[in-house]
């Protein structure tokens, strides 16, 4: 069974950090393109961040040199430290795994909530 499990987000005052972990089981992440997304009320979701098996990332205008994508090996998780966060990024986050071989397999966790505000 593949389970993508996201966990540590929570209410944050603008300026502050927050850290969201993605615990994956089921699946290797070698053979996994990782990646964040988030969606708030009334719009899109839209992709925050991804991370290849390579080491390279990639991530959205809006929270870039903000936003740090990365992994722990040994947890088999995949990390997103949010800091100097602003109301704009209050959403739901989504961990998202998509194969590199079948690339038509793709998971979701249930996603966790941020809030930013004062």
């Amino acid at each position: 069974q593949v389970q993508l499990v996201e966990s540590g987000g929570g209410l944050v005052q603008p300026g502050g950090s927050l850290r969201l972990s993605c615990a994956a089981s089921g699946i290797i992440l070698s053979m996994y393109t990782m990646a964040w997304y988030r969606q708030a009320p009334g719009n899109q979701r839209e992709l925050v961040a991804a991370f290849n098996s390579g080491g390279s990332t990639s991530y959205a205008d809006s929270v870039k040199g903000r936003f740090t994508i990365s992994r722990d090996n040994a947890k088999n998780t995949v990390l997103l430290q949010m800091n100097s966060l602003n109301p704009e990024d209050t959403a739901v986050y989504y961990c998202n795994a998509v194969g590199i071989r079948w690339p038509d397999r793709q998971y979701w966790g249930q996603g966790t909530q941020v809030t930013v505000s004062s």
